[in-house]
Formats: C-alpha cells, sequence, structure tokens
C-alpha cells in the first residue's frame, strides 16, 4: 500500500515582508529541513530531495537535509515509502515534511518491541554509513573503517536490511575507487542480505564500468518490470540499458532507451539527468554518423547546461567541440573551446590534494588541455603560427599544475610545428624539453605504481577485515542455532549425543585447519611478493651503463677502431651475459661477484683511462669461498664512485676495491676513491637530476631491506667522507656468512 505525505510548512520570519521575498527570488540560498514520520516523528533516512534547477542531496539518519536553492524553484521529494510530492519555494525558511502512517519497522508487537529496543543502534548504524559516504573520495581507508564499524554495531541480530546498506555502501567506496570487481562481489552480497533496487542499479553499473555489457544486461533487464521504482532510479535503469546497448554497437536499441529515460527525467523534471540523456542521444548518432540529429541534441545540452551551473555548461561544450573536430569543423570547434577558456577563468581554482598533483584524470576539464586541443585544431588547418601560442600557454599552464601528461604532449607537438616550419634550432631545443618531461613523467609513473601497490595492499587488507566480521557474525548466529538445537536434543539417545559432540569437534577441527591454512598462505604470499620484488630489482641494471657503453662503441667505430670496438663489446658481452645468469638468484658465490665487479671495472676503465687508476685487493686471509653476496650488489656504488667522484676530478684519480675479513663470520668490502666528493659532486648536479632520485642506489635499498627482512640482516652498507676536507667517499659493505 502506497503511504500518503503532506508538507508542513513552518514560518520561522513571519515579520519579513512580501516585497523582501520578491526582491530575493533570484537569490541563491542553502534551504535546510527534515523529513520525518507525522504520528511518531521518527527521521526518515535516505529521501531522495532535488529541485527542478538539478541540485540533489538525500536525508541523513536524522531526516535532515540542506540543498541550494532559490525563491520560485520545484522542491521534489522521492522515497519507496511515500507518493512523490512537489513543492514550489516561496522564501529561505525552514520547512518539515510530515509523513502519514510511517513507522520505519515491521507491524508484528514483536519486530516493533525489538526495533525500540535496537534503535539507538540502528541510528548509530546510519551515522557510521554518513561518515564512510563523507569519506568516500577523500580517504578509502577511514571510509571502509566506518563501514567496520557500523556492521560491528549490528551484532548477531540478523538484521538484514541494515547489513545490506553496508555491504552496498562498500561497494561503491570500492566502485570510486575502481576496483570493480570487490566492488561486484559486495554489491551481490547486499543483494543477497536484501534485494534493493538502488543496489541492483549500482550492481549493473559496475558491471558497466568493467565492461561487462552481459551481466550488466541481464542485472538492469529485471528491473524493467519492477513497479515501485521512484523516477530517478527508473531514469538510471533506463540510461544504463542503453549504455549497454550502445556498448554493443546496437545504436537503435539504446536511442530507444535513452528515449525513455528522457522522457520520464522531462516529466518529472529531473534536470541532471535530462542533460546527461541529451548528451548521450547526441553521442549514439554521432557514431552512427547522423550529424544532423546528433547536433540538435548536442545544442539541447548546451542550452540546458547554461540553465545549471557553469562547469556542467563547460563539459557539455568541450563534448561538442570533440564532436566538431570529429567532423573536420576546426573553426567551430576553436571558437567554442576558446569560449571555453573565458569560462573557465571565471570559475573558482579547485584545490588539489598533494598526493594528486600532477595525475589528474584524463577526463578532466583544464585550460593547458583545451590550449592544447585549440593547437591542434590550427594545426590540422596547417595555421602552425596560430599554433605554436596555444602550444606555449599549454606548456606554461601545465608545468605550473605540475601536468605531466599534457606537458609532455604539447612540448613533443611544439617541436614537431618548429620542425615543419624549417626552425630545427627551436624545434631541438623543444624535444630536449620534450625529452626531460618524459624521464619526470617516468619517475614519476613508477612512484604511482609503487602507490598502486600499496594502496591494492590496503584494500586486501580492510576487504579482509570486513570479511572476517560478517564471518564472525555467521559464526555467532551459527553457534546461537547449534544451543537452541542442543536444547531441544538433551532428552534424545546417548548415540546421537554422541553424535553431537563429534560434530562440534568436526567444527572445531576445521575453524583450526582454516586458521592454520589462513597463516600459512598469508605467510607464503608474504614470501612471493619479496621473491617477485627482489627478482624484479635483480634484473635492472643501470641504463646509463648501457646507453654510455653503447656510445663507447660509437666512438670506436667513428675513429675506425675496429678492434676496439669488437674487444669492448665481446667483453661487455660476457659482462651482460653473466648478470643475466645471476638474475634468478638471491646470492652468487664471492669469487664470481669480484669476477664481475673486475670485468666491469675493467670497461669502464677503457672508456677513462686518463681520468683514473684502479686496484683490487684481497687479502690473504680471506676465505673467499666460505661467502655468498647478492649479484650486482656493488656495482652501482663502483659506478657512483667513477661517473661522479673520478669523472670529475682534474687529476688522475685511484679507485680501490678492497676485500678483508673482520671475524670469522664476517668480511668487509670497501670501495674507495679519491673523487672530488659527495658534496662537491651533488653542487655540479643539475635542477632535473636533484629532482630525481638515482634508479641505482634506491634498487640497492630495496635489495638490502628485503634480503635483510628474509635472511635476517646479513647485509650492512654506510657511506662516509674518505678525507677530513670532503673530499673522496668511502663505502663499507659488510657480509654476514650464510
Amino acid at each position: 500500500m502506497i503511504k500518503k505525505a503532506y508538507i508542513l510548512l513552518m514560518l520561522l520570519m513571519l515579520s519579513v515582508p512580501a516585497l523582501s521575498q520578491v526582491g530575493n527570488s533570484t537569490v541563491g540560498f542553502e534551504l535546510k529541513g527534515t523529513v520525518k514520520g507525522k504520528e511518531n516523528h521518527a527521521p526518515i533516512s535516505g529521501v531522495q530531495v532535488s529541485t527542478d534547477k538539478g541540485a540533489y542531496t538525500t536525508t541523513n539518519s536524522l531526516g535532515e537535509f540542506k540543498i541550494r536553492a532559490e525563491v520560485g524553484d520545484l522542491l521534489i521529494f522521492e522515497s519507496p515509502e511515500f507518493e512523490t510530492v512537489r513543492h514550489r519555494i516561496k522564501s529561505d525558511e525552514d520547512i518539515a515534511v510530515l509523513v502519514e502512517d510511517y513507522s520505519g519497522s515491521s507491524t508484528s508487537k514483536a519486530s516493533k518491541r525489538e526495533a525500540a529496543n535496537s534503535r539507538s543502534a540502528l541510528l548509530d548504524h546510519q551515522r557510521f554509513l554518513d561518515s564512510a559516504n563523507r569519506y568516500k573520495k577523500t580517504n578509502l581507508e577511514k571510509s571502509i573503517d566506518f563501514i567496520a564499524r557500523s556492521m560491528e554495531l549490528l551484532g548477531t541480530s540478523g538484521n538484514k536490511q541494515e547489513l545490506s546498506k553496508s555491504l552496498s555502501m562498500l561497494g561503491e567506496i570500492y566502485m570510486y575507487h575502481s576496483q570493480y570487481d570487490l566492488a561486484i562481489t559486495n554489491f551481490k552480497d547486499a543483494i543477497a542480505a536484501w534485494p534493493a533496487n538502488s543496489t541492483k542499479l549500482l550492481l549493473g553499473k559496475t558491471y558497466l564500468l568493467s565492461g561487462d555489457f552481459e551481466n550488466a544486461e541481464k542485472t538492469l533487464s529485471p528491473l524493467v518490470e519492477m513497479k515501485n521504482m521512484v523516477p530517478y532510479q527508473r531514469v538510471e535503469l533506463f540510461e544504463g540499458l542503453g549504455d549497454v546497448y550502445k556498448g554493443r554497437s546496437n545504436l537503435k536499441k539504446a536511442l530507444e532507451y535513452y528515449q525513455q529515460g528522457l522522457t520520464i527525467a522531462e516529466k518529472n523534471q529531473i534536470s541532471p539527468k535530462v542533460i546527461d540523456l541529451n548528451s548521450k542521444m547526441a553521442d549514439a548518432f554521432a557514431s552512427d554518423d547522423r550529424i544532423v540529429e546528433a547536433e540538435g541534441f548536442y545544442q539541447n545540452s548546451l542550452s540546458l547546461s547554461r540553465q545549471v551551473a557553469p562547469e556542467r555548461l563547460i563539459k557539455e561544450s568541450e563534448k561538442v567541440a570533440d564532436f566538431y573536430n570529429q567532423k573536420s569543423r576546426y573553426a567551430d570547434e576553436i571558437q567554442l573551446r576558446k569560449q571555453n577558456l573565458t569560462e573557465l577563468k571565471q570559475l573558482p581554482k579547485p584545490s588539489v590534494p598533494s598526493e594528486n598533483k600532477g595525475t589528474s584524470r584524463a577526463d578532466t576539464i583544464t585550460s593547458q588541455r583545451i590550449n592544447y586541443k585549440i593547437a591542434n585544431a590550427y594545426i590540422a588547418q596547417d595555421k602552425l603560427d596560430e599554433a605554436i601560442p596555444y602550444l606555449e600557454k599549454s606548456i606554461v599552464e601545465a608545468d605550473k599544475d605540475d601536468d605531466l601528461v599534457v606537458q609532455k604532449d604539447a612540448t613533443r607537438k611544439l617541436s614537431e610545428v618548429y620542425k615543419y616550419k624549417g626552425d630545427f634550432t627551436k624545434a631541438l631545443e623543444s624535444y630536449q624539453d620534450y625529452v626531460a618531461v618524459v624521464d619526470s613523467l617516468y619517475v614519476r609513473k613508477e612512484q604511482e605504481i609503487s602507490r598502486a601497490a600499496r594502496f591494492n595492499r590496503e584494500i586486501a587488507n580492510t576487504q579482509n577485515r570486513i570479511s572476517s566480521l560478517e564471518q564472525e557474525r555467521e559464526l555467532s548466529q551459527s553457534k546461537y542455532n547449534l544451543a537452541v538445537t542442543e536444547q531441544q536434543l538433551f532428552e534424545e539417545t546417548s548415540k546421537r549425543q554422541k553424535w553431537i559432540i563429534y560434530s562440534l569437534i568436526f567444527g572445531i577441527a576445521m575453524m583450526s585447519l582454516t586458521a592454520f591454512l589462513y597463516y600459512r598462505s598469508n605467510k607464503q604470499q608474504k614470501l612471493a611478493n619479496n621473491l617477485l620484488a627482489l627478482k624484479s630489482l635483480r634484473t635492472q641494471m643501470n641504463p646509463h651503463f648501457i646507453f654510455n657503453a653503447l656510445n663507447s662503441v660509437n666512438t670506436y667505430i667513428a675513429k675506425s677502431d675496429e678492434r676496439s670496438a669488437n674487444r669492448f663489446l665481446s667483453e661487455f658481452s660476457v659482462l651482460m651475459r653473466s648478470v643475466l645468469e645471476n638474475s634468478e638468484e638471491d646470492f652468487i658465490p664471492l669469487t664470481k661477484e669480484l669476477e664481475l665487479l673486475e670485468l666491469y671495472v675493467k670497461l669502464e676503465h677503457s672508456r677513462f683511462a686518463d681520468k683514473f687508476d684502479y686496484e683490487i685487493q684481497v687479502h690473504d686471509k680471506v676465505d673467499v669461498e666460505a661467502f655468498q653476496i647478492p649479484p650486482m650488489l656493488l656495482q652501482p656504488y663502483i659506478e657512483n664512485a667513477i661517473w661522479h667522484g673520478l669523472r670529475y676530478k682534474e687529476e688522475k684519480g685511484f679507485l680501490k676495491i678492497g676485500v678483508r675479513q673482520v671475524t670469522q663470520d664476517m668480511l668487509e668490502i670497501t670501495i674507495e676513491d679519491n673523487g672530488i666528493g659527495r658534496k662537491k659532486s651533488a653542487e655540479l648536479k643539475t635542477s632535473n637530476q636533484k629532482r630525481q632520485k638515482s634508479k641505482g642506489m634506491g634498487n640497492i635499498k630495496k635489495r638490502i631491506q628485503i634480503l635483510n627482512d628474509m635472511y635476517k640482516n646479513r647485509v650492512d652498507v654506510s657511506i662516509s667522507d674518505l678525507n677530513t676536507d670532503q673530499t673522496g667517499t668511502r663505502v663499507s659493505l659488510k657480509l654476514k656468512k650464510q
């Protein structure tokens, strides 16, 4: 039975004259209100509150809401609990919605008594969900912690509807962070606990985002026959089905569903969805090369966006500009993008969190992206002089916002433009800038990969916590049912009692086995992760050495010194083959490592014979055969000594590598150079080099950390100045016997 509702308007400022209301009719303000049951004044959460101008919100656990509106706007209240209610705003006074015959719980006496006893816990549960939603986009760990706390409040009461809300919110969090597999799993669990239409819509949307159109259709199609969906949900349903068929290239059926959703959205004055569906229908027509229809719907979306917000207008205008670009209407594209630049400058600058700076999404609308697209439109018309200023603006703005992706593309394009114009000097300068940006972007990508790995570990840990809570709920419920069964079977025969005891013992054994397997699995997973990380780090050799070695070969060839080139390549191939052979090992014999180091130093000496001499000294008392060392552990330190210490020394320097036994179970390997020293070397670095960390040194630190974790602190490295005047460098590596 559909419940009826009416709105009780509460006038808080009766003394305000009507003239004041008229004067403020076009001024936006924040409208506050509540939605409660009429009989018991119980707050109603989850009510969808929207205006005909596109503003949208939902009521919190206390039934309260805040929404941005203007005098004259139409306020719309939607919920499965009552019929949709509309109210025309006449002032900025607070309003209260009282719903008749609303209790918020089952009509049975037992259910009402249970609801009364747990009302406080349920309110706390909803507050935790509100907090999780608050931090959904900004703090993954915090939002999932609130979900866990909301589930802890449910205890063993078996409240499936509240459990479904928690799991559904968890799915939304994972969906926002693009963890679609985890989102789908939690949405399915939520539907199993309580089959809500809103959760099914979210599940279908997640399938769409993951590109699984078949399961998206299976999830959304049955909802077409549902009769209790609010208009907003039905619009989302038809929009989702339209996206399914568009993804399958069935544009005719996609347009049919888009049109059905558009009809409902216009009828119920759901402005955001009216814009969305006009835009999507335009996209569908454009992909079918039906230019007239596409342009008509694009113009509709633009016209509607002007009435909503500048940000939405810019978004739709950029879509239309992309459409013009696809149809080679470059003049129209350029004019529209220039208007968007003007609109974008008038918007307040959004604050960007430090951890996200420089990693903006590809669909983010920024002035540097718009300038870059304008330049491309000019280039497509062969107007290179007009394109250059926009490329330069794009580069400057991208550098200011630390947007390396756009800066890279714009710099490369600028180099190409100068090349086409025949200005090879500027083309070379731009290309060098492009190479520097690519290097910075490479470092940024490595950092992003590291953050992604840490992010995935956090997700795994938090998901395990949620799963554990659910398992505890199920286990508590199982124990309760078992106690009831034992009470009922207490007077049965002793044989039945023995079987019950055996069952309990078996259950405990299974739980113990499960706990043991879980512990062993975690331990094996940690070992596998360490081994994978070590393998990845071992297989990386400093690219500077490889490139410089090839440059040396090129120098020999240029000098027609074929014999030296062949000898260098032969020795270099021996070194590389040995590195590859040892890449699978955590430790190799020290004798083999010393042979590789001698070959490496010999190669470097052949390139810089005028810069340094070297000596590798192994004390007679050292039992070299008894020790093992991680492969290529010392090479980066020797490379630093040569490239950053000895190479810049005016007179000829000296490199000394020594091996001595400290104790019976420990030896010390020292690398000493009388070069310019670390302080002087740092001063000679360029600004770009200062921003980047040594990849070789980073790999060494990671390898030592992992190896010490796996083999209990076998390796220790310290670096110090060789002389009191801060010249020269001494690296000491202490290695324990296995």
